[in-house]
């Protein structure tokens, strides 16, 4: 458990826990691609978002009942609790905190398709 910025104590948190890598570990695995990518704030699962078509942030918490991402974009913050639909502030996660900046999005580099507008889930 990790207290959040206003003191009070958010499980599913732990902040001493670094990310799985630079990227999503499915769509790496599986030649896909993303459009944002999402971090477990419990395990450091990094997954893509659910306008990315394989949703795998999400799947992750559906698999695993980890209830709270953060993003892994450069520059953002915020944090998501999927059992209470809604976002918050949270603590310091463990570094690095996004993707390496100069990573494309959306991304990996080679493996977006052209018309990947088409094929985004909105």
């Amino acid at each position: 458990m990790a207290n959040d910025t206003d003191g009070t104590t958010q499980d599913g948190i732990d902040p001493q826990v670094p990310p799985s890598g630079p990227g999503c570990v499915e769509c790496l695995e599986s030649g896909g691609w993303w459009v944002h990518l999402r971090r477990c704030a419990q395990c450091g699962h990094v997954g893509c978002c659910d306008t990315s078509p394989s949703q795998h942030a999400t799947h992750h918490f559906e698999g695993t009942g980890h209830p709270v991402i953060r993003s892994y974009e450069p520059g953002e913050d915020w944090f998501w609790d999927f059992r209470e639909q809604k976002g918050f502030v949270g603590p310091a996660l463990a570094d690095p905190q996004s993707h390496p900046a100069d990573q494309p999005v959306p991304g990996p580099e080679g493996a977006v398709p052209e018309d990947w507008m088409d094929h985004i889930n909105q």
